[in-house]
């Protein structure tokens, strides 16, 4: 009886959710149906998005290290808008948000672009990295998929869910601290990892069209990933980490690049 419940679990998380597609599929055919909380709206997330967005930059004003770079992040806006161009192909809406890019000075190999648009790189993933043009465009797109995909969004609707779930099975079963820790680790492992991992490969081929069509090379998509992995220490197996694996993700975008070579070739 207590398997039986545990494996419904996720079908009982997601009884407070909705079906929805947030983007068109593209020419890397990402079409996977997404769940989202009922009750958090898009513009909820946007909202706690931007306030959290508002404090990093005021933080990094605060220390001196907002957009000291004037050339990088020139380079940067420029790179940005030409893949904003392209960004209808997936989802039409997107043209109108209210993109923005800043650049913090600090060592982290590391970008992001929050939900509605809002754009922040560190200097040290360009700096150390020692990136092309080609492959901040891959970087980037990655980002901007997460925001077109409204990743962040679902990642909050699937804590919610995950957490109702514990909740439900705990009062369901008795279970002690012990039991309720080990029901938590089997959601974890076999709900939020997987969807994580499918996140960040979704936002892998839609950032790789995304560049392609804005004229930047796909192959940079495999030399970012392989730069990448050299400056990774202690990788953690593909498991158990929210990100794919350096090879397997490699092997991915490989296969993927011929489905978007003919719209680099269109657009330069």
């Amino acid at each position: 009886m207590r398997i039986r419940l545990l494996c419904c679990l996720p079908f009982m998380a997601l009884a407070s959710c909705e079906t929805v597609n947030t983007t068109q599929g593209g020419a890397v055919g990402v079409d996977r149906s997404q769940y989202m909380f009922s009750a958090l709206s898009s513009a909820e997330v946007d909202q706690m998005a931007a306030e959290s967005y508002n404090e990093m930059l005021a933080e990094a004003k605060a220390a001196k290290v907002l957009n000291t770079d004037t050339a990088m992040l020139k380079r940067l806006n420029r790179i940005a808008d030409q893949l904003v161009k392209e960004v209808d192909h997936f989802r039409p809406d997107a043209k109108s948000w209210n993109w923005e890019v800043n650049l913090i000075k600090s060592d982290q190999l590391n970008a992001s672009c929050m939900p509605g648009g809002k754009i922040i790189f560190f200097t040290g993933i360009v700096d150390k990295l020692q990136l092309t043009d080609d492959e901040i465009a891959q970087i980037m797109g990655h980002e901007i998929a997460h925001a077109l995909r409204e990743h962040g969004r679902e990642a909050i609707s699937r804590a919610y869910t995950t957490q109702m779930g514990t909740q439900v099975i705990g009062s369901l079963l008795g279970l002690g601290d012990g039991a309720r820790q080990a029901a938590d680790m089997a959601v974890q492992y076999g709900l939020t990892l997987p969807n994580s991992r499918s996140n960040e490969t979704e936002a892998d081929l839609i950032g790789l069209e995304l560049a392609a069509r804005a004229g930047y090379k796909p192959e940079a998509a495999v030399t970012l990933w392989q730069k990448m992995a050299r400056a990774a220490e202690g990788e953690p197996p593909a498991f158990l980490s929210t990100h794919p694996s350096s090879s397997g993700r490699i092997q991915n975008l490989q296969n993927t690049i011929p489905k978007v070579q003919p719209l680099y070739e269109a657009a330069r």
